[in-house]
């Protein structure tokens, strides 16, 4: 009986051997991607939800020192809890390549059965291992490690969209800054107007139409001016919410200014081709494409689902001995020998033997087996079939978009940096001369009002456009990088230029074709 324990205690001592002991660590994975996020961004510095001291004492370095654009990038990177909360499936999916590679538990069974008549008890033991993980085990971890390669590629090309808003929304802000400026000046100049107008007034060269047409013109500079000073707050505040900040948003100091790009000249070729090798999208697809592959490989090792073996015990019942009754014993020998006799009395060396030569407990493997009779995993072969044939549709749908996508981009980079050019060169210096020009025949007499009140309206709207042409150009550079999966400077470094395919907006200029932005990063 010894032995048999031993045997069964050396069985239970495998099964727990085989279970290991597994602990979920997705640091590196959060590494992992914060390699990423670095490559499409080009920040160094990103979250770490194992590490959440150090990016706070980032975030409080990067607010005392002023914010430029890409300071106000890493500081969403390390700070905006929508992105901290994306980590977070990465760790989910950590956990799942754990669990992946885990078997399931044995099952043990024990039955107990007690004779009527009372006695040793019938015990059934079994210990029972499903076997069929051995070979699912490994397609199952592949799909799982292919969901957590997905998961951080998605959290990368989340990082990569926040940097994308989070320059827009900066440049939006120096935008209404810039709005804001120009709506205060246009106020000092109406005033000076309106002094000029209520000298002439006084000397009697004007009337009072004049005087009226040039409150009216300072009294809607004064509302144009609180209009724009709400829209700048209300810009920071959108900004604020993007970096993940509480604080009142009118005290972010924005370093950077707005600065007039260079016309673009890029070889829109090579930037398609890099798109498709660096675009996070279109790899988490691939990823996900090859997951559902081995999801599939998976449903067909499910046919038989179960094939579980392990030892089973039983021990015998007995039926408990009847009590000795010494004299009534002798008395039923005496009577059936016919002279008084001793009742016959069993050693206990006897009955030791007679015990060793039962069969007490029956010990060995058992195997159970469900049949793939009515159910063959059918339906569910078939669905991972058609998630592939997703999983690919999807994946050639981001493939051919990202060709027109990027053809897009890059034109509309070069024609918004071809505007703000023309912007602050021409058009706005003309605005500014003519103004001048009409305010001088004014007070000379030699012109109405209503000229130098158009020629304020001209420079007033130039002034307003190239600002607006400048942030346009600043956002179409952000989305150029945000369409590529490459920071500017990668994407000029590596698409130079080529007379034959590349978009000119401005083909007249020659001088103003630079493969240089310029401007902010």
């Amino acid at each position: 009986m010894n032995d048999q324990k031993r045997r069964l205690a050396i069985c239970l001592s495998a099964a727990l051997a085989l279970s290991g002991c597994a602990t979920v660590e997705p640091r590196a994975d959060y590494e992992r991607a914060n390699r990423y996020i670095a490559d499409v961004t080009g920040q160094d510095a990103s979250y770490n939800p194992a590490d959440e001291a150090a990016a706070s004492k980032r975030v409080e370095a990067l607010l005392a020192s002023g914010l430029s654009a890409s300071g106000a990038v890493e500081l969403a990177l390390l700070n905006n809890p929508t992105l901290q909360a994306a980590y977070r499936n990465v760790g989910i999916a950590c956990a799942d390549v754990v669990q992946s590679g885990l078997l399931a538990n044995p099952s043990l069974g024990l039955s107990i059965q007690f004779p009527e008549a009372g006695g040793r008890s019938n015990i059934q033991a079994s210990l029972a291992q499903n076997i069929v993980e051995l070979w699912q085990i490994p397609v199952r971890r592949k799909a799982a490690e292919k969901e957590l390669d997905a998961a951080i590629l998605d959290l990368a090309r989340q990082a990569a969209e926040l940097t994308t808003e989070v320059r827009r929304a900066y440049y939006a802000a120096l935008s209404a800054d810039a709005v804001h400026e120009i709506a205060r000046k246009n106020v000092a100049v109406a005033d000076r107007l309106l002094a000029v107008v209520q000298a002439r007034k006084d000397a009697g060269n004007v009337g009072e139409l004049d005087l009226n047409l040039a409150r009216g013109t300072t009294l809607e500079a004064k509302l144009e001016l609180q209009q724009a000073r709400l829209a700048a707050h209300s810009e920071r505040r959108r900004l604020a919410t993007l970096l993940g900040l509480t604080l009142a948003a009118e005290s972010l100091e924005l370093t950077d200014s707005l600065t007039t790009p260079k016309t673009l000249r890029i070889n829109a070729d090579a930037v398609v081709a890099m798109a498709k090798a660096n675009r996070l999208d279109l790899s988490a697809a691939r990823r996900q494409a090859d997951s559902a592959a081995a999801r599939l490989h998976l449903e067909y090792l499910k046919i038989f689902p179960e094939i579980s073996i392990g030892p089973f015990l039983e021990r015998s019942e007995r039926r408990a001995l009847g009590g000795r009754k010494p004299f009534a014993d002798a008395a039923r020998a005496s009577i059936a020998a016919g002279t008084p006799t001793i009742p016959a009395i069993q050693s206990r060396g006897e009955r030791n033997l007679e015990r060793r030569q039962e069969i007490n407990a029956i010990l060995g493997p058992s195997i159970s087996i469900t049949l793939p009779i009515f159910d063959q995993n059918q339906a569910q072969i078939a669905k991972a079939e058609i998630e592939l044939e997703k999983a690919q549709k999807q994946l050639e749908a981001i493939d051919r978009a990202i060709v027109q996508e990027v053809r897009q981009r890059v034109d509309q980079a070069q024609t918004a940096c071809h505007l703000a050019r023309f912007y602050a060169t021409d058009l706005t210096p003309q605005a500014d001369r003519n103004l001048e020009l009409s305010q001088e025949t004014y007070r000379a007499g030699r012109t109405s009002l209503i000229v130098v009140l158009d020629a304020q309206r001209i420079l007033l709207a130039a002034r307003r456009s190239g600002v607006l042409a400048e942030q346009s150009a600043a956002a179409a550079l952000a989305d150029l990088e945000l369409s590529t999966g490459r920071p500017l400077e990668a994407i000029l470094a590596a698409a130079e230029p080529n007379p034959e395919t590349t978009n000119r907006p401005d083909d007249a200029d020659e001088s103003r074709s630079v493969p240089d932005t310029g401007g902010p990063r």
